[in-house]
């Protein structure tokens, strides 16, 4: 994260963006010009060129046979790369013998990094971001000043052409994973990814205050315990009083979720196919922890993508000692074009900070977050891209749907099938149109890299990242839209795996509201009216409700109980709020079931109705969660509690596969006894 030249605090309005004041490093000049990476162009436009002879393959001649030399050069003038990455991309040649080759070629030497140390780095910690973005890192050593390059892009063909041009300058290669080594040994960068955002914009962060932070932390203790007593004391002392306000709230959250659910769902207009030189390079993120399982069929979904590999840039981030999931890597043949970065052990062990760690090494002028469980459809990059080229400038992030794939596991899966159709196929689409701050769902996020750079990243300490995400978006200005595009996820089956799920979402979203609510004028002057009112009404409803429910439900059986006693004396629970109760629990009831069922008819899946039967026990549920989550936030607030994956016993997605596949069998053998008879 760069150094910027403001605060939250200044910033007029929602319109006026922080403006970052970018070093002097990358140098100018002849270095700059050989390694420089091309501008980001806009999404439709057509990239430069770069015309003339392919310096970067004349090391290959003896090595590959001329005829994939040409193509690796016409493909590489098709995409606007360089024909090494073809080559690499395409599995015909390893990075490492590549470069190897290019420094023997060139009269380099080939930088592994051994006896480096950070002392021999001449950048400041907060260079290092680019360093890694640009691959491209000064060393002295005792014999000079020297560059070391990983080569990306066209920087193989400059630096060929200019070695045949004049002497040898002062840089030696790398390859791309020992270069990133180097940088994620370092503290600094390790450091950056869990406190980045907390240094550099403290108001909008919920990592914990160390130094000269009594008064933040004051008032951090004071809204927990304002919604403490709100919840807790006030119900007891105030009843009726309390009752309304919640039941007001409540009703609220829900007409809101019909008023977006009922916003329309119309298919935009499909776009022109861009054609692969037309693309930019698109970085794929995706954070792995005890997922071995998973990984497997995560890498086939990935290879399954509609997207030039030479333009792919995958990163797998794992834990170092996550011995399990690398042990399951190591039994796979991995792409070219998929890397992996070990997070630093430093900070909490989040999601968001293992993001925040990789976000430096991206490449690409686009962003894509995906889970290990997740199975993208194949054109979700370009759907994305098109979204990106339909909205402008002001939209930072496209947001895809989510879909359960595996309903029939039990009803917890099956009513997480429901929800998810109501939340992404009904709610959140129509709600996009309104022009208000989308909570994001916590994967299938696409972004613009520079803008997610521009406002900080993730919240390392926020453990629902992508809702707090959403909202910092909005006070920076930008927007968030929903586009038609589906990703299949696998839902918790069991109770507790469920319930440990949903108390961490509880919890991200009382650490997401308890931040944005710490100067409420502040809020309202860079989000709006309407984004404080959003605020509220979805990232607090959605925790309030859960939390209201079980008091709403007991004044109304209290209520019952007095009326079929004949007790007239006692008046705290009889008077005229005793229909608000009833009303808001039916009208919430009601409001899920719509919600939903508009959701499940969009997806065809409405066989799966009947579960919505068991609404008021599902939020029984949710209450418990939520009210496991307000404790934990009192006495564990960063604990991420892991959602073990790979568990699914049934899935739609394989079910119709099969189906196909015996489909496509059966043609092949009906056109075989066609011949035959013939």
């Amino acid at each position: 994260m760069a150094p910027i030249s403001g605060h939250p605090n200044d910033m007029a309005g929602p319109g006026r963006k922080i403006r970052r004041r970018r070093p002097a490093w990358p140098p100018s000049g002849l270095l700059a010009d050989i390694f420089k990476r091309p501008r980001a162009q806009p999404t439709a436009a057509r990239p430069r060129r770069e015309t003339g002879h392919p310096f970067e393959l004349d090391c290959l001649h003896d090595v590959l046979p001329p005829e994939i030399l040409a193509e690796a050069a016409r493909c590489a003038a098709l995409l606007g790369v360089g024909a090494d990455q073809v080559l690499i991309r395409r599995g015909i040649i390893t990075e490492a013998e590549y470069v190897l080759r290019l420094a023997h070629h060139c009269g380099l030497a080939v930088e592994d990094f051994r006896n480096i140390s950070r002392a021999d780095c001449p950048l400041s910690d907060a260079q290092l971001r680019y360093a890694a973005q640009h691959r491209l890192l000064p060393l002295e050593r005792p014999d000079g000043l020297y560059h070391v390059q990983a080569p990306l892009g066209l920087a193989a063909r400059r630096l060929a052409a200019l070695c045949v041009r004049q002497a040898r300058p002062r840089i030696r290669l790398a390859t791309r994973a020992a270069f990133d080594r180097y940088l994620m040994r370092h503290e600094a960068l390790a450091y950056d990814a869990a406190e980045g955002l907390a240094l550099q914009m403290p108001e909008m962060s919920c990592a914990p205050i160390h130094r000269d932070g009594g008064s933040r932390m004051r008032r951090y203790l004071l809204h927990l315990l304002g919604l403490t007593g709100l919840f807790v004391l006030a119900p007891v002392l105030i009843m009726q009083l309390c009752g309304a306000v919640l039941a007001i709230w409540f009703l609220l959250f829900n007409s809101l979720r019909l008023a977006g659910s009922f916003a329309g769902n119309k298919r935009p207009h499909p776009l022109d196919r861009l054609p692969d030189e037309h693309l930019p390079v698109y970085t794929v993120m995706v954070a792995l922890y005890r997922e071995g399982r998973s990984v497997a069929h995560l890498l086939h979904a990935l290879a399954a993508l509609d997207y030039p590999r030479e333009k792919l840039d995958i990163k797998l981030l794992l834990e170092a000692d996550d011995r399990e999931t690398q042990a399951a890597i190591e039994r796979l043949n991995l792409p070219p074009n998929v890397e992996i970065l070990f997070v630093p052990p430093f900070g909490p062990r989040t999601k968001p900070k293992a993001l925040n760690a990789g976000l430096p090494f991206a490449r690409g002028d686009f962003v894509a977050v995906f889970d290990a469980e997740d199975r993208p459809d194949p054109s979700q990059l370009r759907a994305a891209l098109d979204t990106f080229r339909r909205n402008g400038d002001d939209v930072a992030c496209a947001q895809a749907s989510l879909c359960i794939d595996n309903s029939a596991d039990s009803w917890l899966a099956c009513m997480f099938t429901a929800e998810y159709a109501g939340q992404f196929d009904a709610f959140l689409r129509g709600f996009s149109q309104f022009g208000l701050p989308l909570p994001l769902g916590g994967s299938s996020n696409h972004f613009r890299t520079a803008i997610l750079r521009e406002v900080g990243g993730w919240d390392a300490y926020n453990v629902t990242e992508d809702a707090d995400l959403g909202f910092r978006l909005a006070r920076f200005g930008y927007r968030a839209v929903m586009f038609f595009s589906t990703t299949y996820e696998e839902a918790p089956a069991r109770a507790g795996a469920w319930l440990r799920q949903r108390s961490r979402w509880m919890k991200g979203w009382m650490q997401t509201w308890i931040v944005h609510m710490r100067s409420p004028r502040r809020l309202i002057r860079q989000s709006g009216p309407s984004g404080f009112l959003t605020l509220n009404l979805l990232v607090g409803g959605n925790v309030l409700t859960a939390l209201a429910y079980p008091v709403l439900i007991g004044a109304c059986l209290l209520e019952l109980g007095f009326s079929a006693a004949g007790s007239t004396e006692i008046e705290m629970f009889s008077g005229p709020f005793v229909e608000l109760h009833f009303t808001t629990i039916a009208a919430g009831y009601l409001s899920t079931i719509v919600v939903c069922l508009i959701g499940l008819a969009r997806r065809r899946l409405l066989h799966h109705a009947w579960v919505l039967l068991l609404t008021p026990l599902y939020w029984a549920c949710l209450s418990v969660a939520a009210w496991r989550a307000l404790t934990q936030l009192l006495h564990d607030p960063y604990h991420w509690e892991k959602t073990e994956h790979g568990l699914a016993r049934h899935s739609r997605l394989a079910a119709r596969s099969a189906r196909r596949h015996a489909k496509d069998l059966e043609d092949v053998a009906q056109e075989r006894n066609v011949r035959n008879s013939a």
